[in-house]
């Protein structure tokens, strides 16, 4: 791999995937929206939206990546207040991205998946080839992307590469995302603030810490062609619950407040999607191990925390 273009280059994701090919020697190009960038900026950046096809292909031609990290998506909720855009944005600028690349050569097209592919109660573990029936748009859009992958992976030889996340511990997590509320508690627990949880006690599903992701991507981008079995894989870190994060916080912060006021809506999705996620095939083909289990990734995310700007109630 010499050059990669990654779109939503400029986002928290994009940022920390380019940083792991940088450190190979890839010379990086980041695709995002324009008052995305920053002055520090270590690799070229070119700005514009990914709806706009023409500018999208001339991206391509004119810089010749060998490897494209779609990484741009609306994310679950937009997509649900704007069903127009999410498909603009998730579907069809991803089907005139991989027209692009085959148009242009392009080597290599990794995708970043989800388990809302799925649907509810689809087993435990997952299986990785269980039906993909999602219950939410951004779901659909991303089952729709990765069929189109594997068309032109089998029928013009792209060598189209998903894989499916689990729920993501980070600290960039969106304030909006409810189901992401173990990040939620942990950030509120280094601030000295109080955290409503909106699940149940025992409430929790599959989850992966963001370094694992960051990890993965690479490493699963540059695994031998030739031992992938499977053209996308599932991912799994540990199961975690309401209750263990307030285990685990109180640990670290014993005067952490906390209550529980289930959001039924936020109940029924998290107990519909797995426990545990399937990743035999990903530990078989390309040998992936997740190295955080959740204390660790809590103590992981506090050290993130701390190299933010200091809040007035800072605790850390």
């Amino acid at each position: 791999m010499k050059t990669a273009l990654l779109t939503g280059g400029n986002g928290n994701l994009g940022r920390l995937v380019a940083d792991r090919l940088r450190a190979r020697g890839v010379a990086v190009i980041k695709f995002d929206l324009p008052g995305t960038e920053k002055p520090e900026e270590q690799d070229q950046v070119i700005l514009g939206d990914i709806r706009d096809a023409d500018a999208v292909d001339k991206i391509i031609a004119d810089h010749k990546p060998d490897t494209i990290y779609h990484l741009a998506s609306l994310l679950s909720g937009s997509s649900e207040v704007d069903l127009a855009a999410s498909w603009a944005i998730n579907a069809t600028a991803s089907f005139n991205l991989l027209q692009s690349a085959m148009r242009h050569d392009v080597d290599r097209f990794f995708f970043a998946s989800t388990v809302a592919t799925y649907g509810a109660d689809m087993g435990d573990p997952l299986p990785l080839n269980a039906q993909q029936w999602p219950e939410n748009f951004y779901g659909a859009t991303k089952v729709a992307v990765e069929r189109l992958g594997v068309y032109f992976k089998q029928k013009h030889g792209l060598d189209f590469r998903c894989l499916r996340f689990p729920l993501v511990i980070s600290p960039f997590a969106p304030p909006s995302a409810v189901t992401a509320y173990p990040s939620h508690a942990l950030r509120a627990a280094y601030e000295g603030r109080s955290f409503t949880f909106p699940v149940s006690p025992d409430i929790g599903m599959s989850t992966l810490y963001l370094d694992d992701v960051i990890r993965s991507i690479e490493e699963y981008s540059f695994a031998a062609r030739d031992r992938l079995t499977e053209h996308a894989y599932n991912l799994h870190g540990y199961f975690v619950s309401a209750a263990s994060v307030v285990d685990t916080i109180k640990a670290r912060y014993p005067d952490f407040a906390h209550d529980y006021a289930p959001d039924p809506a936020v109940e029924a999705l998290l107990s519909g999607w797995p426990d545990a996620m399937d990743m035999t095939a990903a530990i078989a083909d390309w040998d992936w191990k997740p190295a955080y289990d959740f204390p660790e990734s809590a103590d992981a995310m506090f050290e993130l925390l701390k190299q933010e700007s200091p809040y007035p109630n800072n605790r850390g």
